[in-house]
């Protein structure tokens, strides 16, 4: 989860979105017998046997933080990416379509080492004397407002979201933010450790405020400044496992009470300053946090709000900037994700450009790189999932016919978005010309914050996506009720249609399974068919699940990670329950392919139950920094790969069977223990 204007939407995975050298095709071997451990027993640690191999042959890259299948793919993907982009550079435009040339145009912008060097800070500091020549509280909300519009994320988070209570509608929506530190326990945890990054932190700040022309010791002044502002905002913070509650994010007042629950803040000035003035219903995801951050505009000196705005504008822009910049970028951040190398300029820039101008090259993606047939075969598994998750909601013994009716009508009502969207974005008013690169990269910005605010008042898009085509990833959207599968996901080792249905089942099977259980995790659970925020549970059913989903948490809060620390089983909850759901329900749909095609003979001496289990522990096979998991487990609702793995099978009397695992082997799970949910 994001933050809650975006929020809510529950992904599969966390890809790594680096760009690749160059395109390379993947060679698929289903289930190679090289990347197991036989030292170690199916039935003592699965994820080991599985992975063991290929962990030990296949250390992080020096440019990453992580590296497993999803990074992999990513890369493969990014270098398709890659090999468009450079062909649209290099053809001179004069045949391209129009965004096309955009997307050819922008990329070469970025490229454009020597300008960036030559630049330096110019391309910010306009901005930079804006700030500087703030006077008063009304030109410092003037300039927040500003900053916003050009996608500095500063305070408070604002834009668009869909009516939680109403989701044909689309709102107003104001949450938490401006922080830079990944959470809000990065300012607030006492132990040493984060007391250590809070040190770095401010001396990064320094720094990067040095690079654009402040003194030394005006630099380290105004980034105690920066830290002091960012930990008064960090304590009324929500913590993530307070927002996994939708109704604890759901405040939705008109713009009289907002103006009445922080009421130092000219609210109708800074929604004209974003260019909607009509701005009459908001919801607001934490109201203490709003107060708090009012009442600090007025207790905080001006100066030092003025280098908080220095700061955040400076941050922003790092990366599209000379090189004294991105280094210094890149330096702080790899404290935090172990990184021991920056990722060549030209991955950098593929990377900045699919997340810019989106649209526009996930179209030239799909077209040279997915086909109509590999949309046509996953459309085919989905609606097989959804077969057997529905015969097995007709089974579950501790749902009453009641409850069990309100589901039935969810899981009918799921949207699947297979590949890529059926409306692409018009980039028509979007310009994109030669020259600084943060240019380019400030009117995407723009473009996008305009589309975004002007769907506030208007009926919700459901064509709407939230990955790129080539993200290695899926997604369910409660408030929609959608389930979301990008092109880039569906290819080896998720789904490759020279495997066995068994390694299919076993990867894309039990994603889809995985992204249909997120519609009855203990978030999405709370939404009804249409996507609204509604109890549709009998009561001692609800009771009866909660038990469940208690039984999950406490499991994976046992589960150690690094010395001490331990995976937090209520932020990973969602995940963990839609693995374990998506698995089951996969598993149930292998056994009945198998039962309409007959049982193929043994493949490297595993049937085909055995196939399945390794597919899916293939698929979370990784390796990681220590910095990057320490971060990952403060942030991420995703559990590690190896408990991705363990977690959910351990719970599975199939897996036991199909290992010959007995009672009191490590990867059985005693039954007193042991949920059973969907």
């Amino acid at each position: 989860m994001r933050q809650v204007l975006r929020a809510l939407a529950v992904t599969f995975g966390l890809a790594t979105s680096a760009a690749a050298q160059n395109a390379v095709p993947i060679q698929s071997v289903p289930l190679d017998p090289a990347n197991l451990d036989r030292s170690v027993s199916a039935c003592t640690d699965f994820y080991q046997f599985a992975n063991g191999g290929w962990v030990k042959n296949n250390p992080v890259p020096a440019a990453f933080s992580r590296w497993g299948s999803f990074d992999e793919l990513a890369e493969n993907n990014q270098g398709n990416l890659f090999t468009i982009l450079r062909s649209a550079a290099a053809s001179g435009n004069s045949q391209a379509n129009a965004d096309l040339r955009k997307l050819g145009t922008f990329y070469s912008s970025c490229m454009d080492s020597v300008g960036a060097e030559r630049a330096g800070a110019q391309p910010i500091k306009a901005e930079l004397d804006r700030i500087d020549a703030v006077k008063n509280r009304a030109q410092l909300e003037a300039e927040i407002a500003r900053l916003h519009a050009r996608g500095v994320p500063l305070l408070f988070g604002f834009g668009a979201q869909q009516d939680f209570k109403n989701s044909t509608s689309v709102i107003a929506g104001i949450g938490q933010g401006g922080l830079s530190l990944p959470d809000r326990d990065y300012y607030l945890n006492a132990e040493k450790r984060y007391v250590d990054i809070r040190t770095n932190y401010v001396d990064h700040v320094a720094r990067m405020l040095q690079l654009v022309g402040e003194s030394s010791s005006q630099a380290a002044a105004d980034a105690q400044k920066v830290m002091a502002i960012e930990t008064g905002l960090a304590k009324p913070a929500m913590t993530r496992v307070q927002m996994r509650d939708p109704n604890a994010l759901y405040h939705k007042m008109t713009s009289v009470e907002l103006a009445q629950l922080a009421p130092g803040f000219n609210w109708p000035t800074f929604f004209s300053g974003e260019g909607r003035a009509d701005i009459s219903t908001i919801n607001v995801s934490n109201p203490e946090f709003l107060k708090a951050a009012d009442a600090m505009l007025s207790s905080v000196p001006l100066d030092d709000w003025k280098a908080y705005l220095r700061w955040h504008l400076t941050d922003a822009a790092a990366g599209s900037l000379s090189s004294a910049f991105v280094s210094e970028d890149f330096r702080f951040g790899s404290t935090l994700s172990g990184a021991k190398e920056m990722l060549p300029r030209n991955k950098r820039c593929t990377r900045a450009t699919d997340a810019g101008l989106r649209d526009a090259l996930g179209q030239a993606y799909v077209a040279q790189y997915f086909t109509p047939q590999a949309k046509q075969r996953a459309l085919e598994m989905v609606r097989n999932l959804e077969s057997v998750f529905h015969d097995r909601l007709q089974t579950l013994g501790w749902m009453s016919d009641t409850t069990k009716v309100q589901a039935t009508a969810k899981l009918a009502a799921f949207t699947n978005k297979i590949g890529y969207p059926d409306k692409w974005r018009d980039y028509s008013t979007l310009t994109i010309k030669p020259g600084h690169f943060l240019d380019n990269q400030v009117a995407v910005r723009e473009y996008e914050r305009r589309r975004t605010l002007a769907r506030i008042g208007q009926p919700v898009d459901r064509t709407e996506w939230g990955m790129t085509p080539p993200t290695v990833n899926a997604y369910y959207n409660p408030s929609m009720n959608e389930i979301v599968f990008p092109a880039g996901i569906m290819q080896p080792p998720f789904f490759d249609p020279k495997a066995d249905d068994a390694v299919n089942y076993g990867g894309m099977g039990a994603v889809i399974g995985h992204e249909m259980t997120h519609g009855f995790d203990d978030q999405g659970a709370q939404f009804d068919a249409q996507g609204n925020l509604r109890n549709w549970w009998g009561a001692s059913d609800l009771e009866k699940f909660k038990r469940g989903t208690g039984l999950v948490a406490s499991q994976f809060d046992g589960y150690t990670v690094l010395d001490s620390v331990h995976v937090n089983g209520k932020l990973t909850l969602g995940e963990n329950l839609a693995d374990l759901g998506g698995l089951s329900v996969s598993y149930a749909a292998l056994e009945k392919a198998l039962a309409q095609k007959g049982r193929p003979a043994l493949i490297d001496g595993f049937t085909p139950e055995q196939r399945f289990f390794l597919a899916w522990a293939q698929i979370w096979r990784q390796n990681i920094t220590p910095e990057a998991q320490r971060v990952r487990i403060n942030t991420d609702p995703h559990s590690p790969g190896e408990w991705r793995t363990n977690g959910p099978v351990s719970n599975m009397p199939q897996f036991a069977a199909a290992f010959g695992c007995k009672p009191g082997d490590a990867m059985v799970r005693p039954d007193s223990v042991r949920p059973v949910i969907w």
